[in-house]
C-alpha cells in the first residue's frame, strides 16, 4: 500500500509544488483508500453535430459518482460547421469517490456551441476535469458552470482560438460552505486576429470554504485586436472564509483591448446601510444584495429551462445559509 501511495504522489498526481498547483491540494483531497483503488475503465461519451445541423435541439448528460470508485469519463464533443448545440451536464453521486474526468470540445467555422454544467457532487467526493477547446473562424463557444457539490473541485478550461472572429465566453457561480475548496483554472489562447473573450466568475463562501481563481489569457502575437476580458469576484460570508485570485494577461500583440480584475471581501457596509435605512431588517437587507450578487451571473446561462434549474438551486442554497 505506502508504495502505490509512494509512486501516485511523486510520479503522477500533481502538487502544490508546480505553480499551476498551487492553491489545490489534490494528494491531500485523495483518501488513502482512494488512491490506492484501480481506475475504473474510461467511460466514453461522444456527441457529434453535423454540418449546418441547428435549432432547439438539447442534449442531457448526467455523470453519477460510485462510492469508493475511481471514474475516468471521457467526453468528446464536435460541432460542425455551420451547426449548433446546446448541452447541460449534471454530475452528481453518493460517497467518497474521484471522478477524473477531460473534456475534448471542436467547435466548427461558424458554429455555436452553448454548455452549461450544474456540478452538485458528493460532499465526500474529489472531481478533477480538465477541458480543452478549439474554435474555428466565426466559432462561438459558450461555457456556464454552477459549482455546488464536491470536497475539492478543479474545473480547468484550456481554449484555443485558431480562427479570425471567434468568440469564447466562460461563466461560473461557486456556492461552497463547510470545508469545501473549489478551483477553476482558465487558459485562453488567442492565436487568430478579432476575436473576443470573456472570464465573468463569481463566488460565495462561507464557513472555512476556500475558492480559486486563475484566469489566463494568452495574445500571440498574429492576434491583433483582440478583446480579453476577466473579472472574478467573491463575496465572503464567513471571516474563516478564503479566496485565492490569479488573473493574468500575456500579450505579445500591440494592438488588443485586455483586462483584467478581482474582488474579495465580505458585504459592503454601505448598501446594507442604505437598504436597513429603508426599512428593511438586517437579515433581509444582507439576503437582497447577495441575491443580486448571484442572479448577475446566473443570467449569462443561454438556456431558459437551465437558468430557473441553476436559479432554483441556487435559492435553495442562500436559504440554508443565509438565516
Amino acid at each position: 500500500m505506502v508504495g502505490v501511495l509512494k509512486a501516485l504522489d511523486s510520479q503522477t498526481l500533481p502538487t502544490p509544488k508546480q505553480e499551476e498547483w498551487k492553491y489545490t491540494n489534490l494528494v491531500r483531497a485523495l483518501s488513502s483508500e482512494l488512491l490506492a483503488v484501480r481506475p475504473q475503465a474510461v467511460e466514453e461519451r461522444v456527441i457529434h453535430r453535423s454540418r449546418g445541423q441547428n435549432g432547439g435541439q438539447v442534449e442531457d448528460i448526467v455523470w453519477m459518482g460510485a462510492a469508493g470508485a475511481h471514474q475516468q469519463p471521457i467526453l468528446r464533443v464536435t460541432v460542425e460547421e455551420g451547426a449548433e448545440l446546446t448541452l447541460i451536464e449534471r454530475h452528481t453521486g453518493q460517497g467518497a469517490y474521484w471522478k477524473n474526468m477531460v473534456t475534448e470540445i471542436s467547435v466548427g467555422k461558424n458554429a455555436r456551441f452553448h454548455h452549461i454544467r450544474l456540478q452538485e457532487d458528493s460532499l465526500e467526493a474529489v472531481q478533477t476535469n480538465l477541458v480543452r477547446v478549439t474554435l474555428e473562424r466565426d466559432a462561438a463557444y459558450d461555457c456556464f458552470s454552477l459549482n455546488m457539490g464536491g470536497k475539492l473541485t478543479r474545473h480547468e478550461i484550456h481554449a484555443v482560438i485558431n480562427g479570425p472572429n471567434a468568440d469564447c465566453r466562460l461563466n461560473g457561480l461557486n456556492l461552497l460552505g463547510g470545508a469545501q475548496h473549489g478551483d477553476t483554472t482558465i487558459l485562453i489562447e488567442h492565436a487568430a486576429p478579432n476575436c473576443t473573450s470573456y472570464q465573468f466568475y463569481r463566488s460565495l463562501l462561507d464557513d472555512t470554504a476556500r475558492g480559486v481563481f486563475q484566469g489566463k489569457v494568452h495574445v500571440h502575437q498574429a492576434a491583433q485586436k483582440t478583446d480579453g476580458y476577466q473579472l472574478s469576484n467573491a463575496l465572503l460570508l464567513s471571516p474563516t472564509a478564503e479566496m485565492d485570485t490569479k488573473p493574468e494577461l500575456e500579450i505579445y500583440a500591440d494592438d488588443v483591448k485586455c483586462s483584467h480584475g478581482a474582488t474579495t471581501g465580505p458585504l459592503d457596509e454601505e448598501p446594507l446601510f442604505y437598504l436597513r435605512s429603508r426599512g428593511l431588517s438586517a437579515a433581509a437587507a444582507r439576503r437582497l444584495l447577495v441575491q443580486a450578487f448571484v442572479d448577475e451571473v446566473l443570467e449569462k446561462i443561454p438556456h431558459d429551462g437551465a437558468r430557473e434549474e441553476a436559479r432554483g438551486k441556487a435559492e435553495a442554497w442562500l436559504a440554508m445559509r443565509l438565516k
